[in-house]
């Protein structure tokens, strides 16, 4: 999170407290700026709903989600979907990492049908590349 507009500067950590660069306190609560850091954010939990083919993350009432279709033993991801207000959180990369991980134990295939996981997932991720069903990412 980054300080509000008014904040009056650029902010930085020192020995775990905010401080303005030049030694000054920022001039807004300091709850502004920790309640919304990441690192005091609850644990994201995935759940595995088998019977509908998806992994799901429940965020206040709302669902981040990653479909598949399962053919024998090939698991097709084609769709990962994060509400908006939620996104930049890594969700989306748990919810993968939790796929490639059943699937991996499982000893299944993958098809990365889903453009986040064959571009982007993929790429910062080639520890899960022996599990892509040959010839489907390039």
């Amino acid at each position: 999170m980054v300080p509000p507009p008014d904040a009056g500067g650029v902010f930085s950590r020192t020995n775990g407290f905010p401080v303005r660069l030049g030694g000054k306190t920022p001039p807004w609560p300091l709850t502004y700026y920790y309640d919304t850091c990441a690192a005091t954010a609850p644990p994201i939990e995935v759940k595995h709903d088998e019977p509908n083919h998806r992994f799901v993350v429940t965020l206040s009432g709302e669902e981040a989600h990653l479909l598949y279709r399962r053919s024998g033993s090939c698991m097709d991801f084609y769709r990962t979907y994060v509400p908006e207000s939620f996104r930049g959180r890594g969700i989306a990369e748990k919810l993968c990492k939790t796929a490639f991980e059943y699937a991996k134990a499982n000893n299944f295939t993958v098809i990365p049908t889903c453009s986040y996981i064959s571009g982007a997932y993929l790429k910062r991720h080639p520890e899960y590349r022996p599990l892509i069903q040959s010839g489907e990412v390039a």
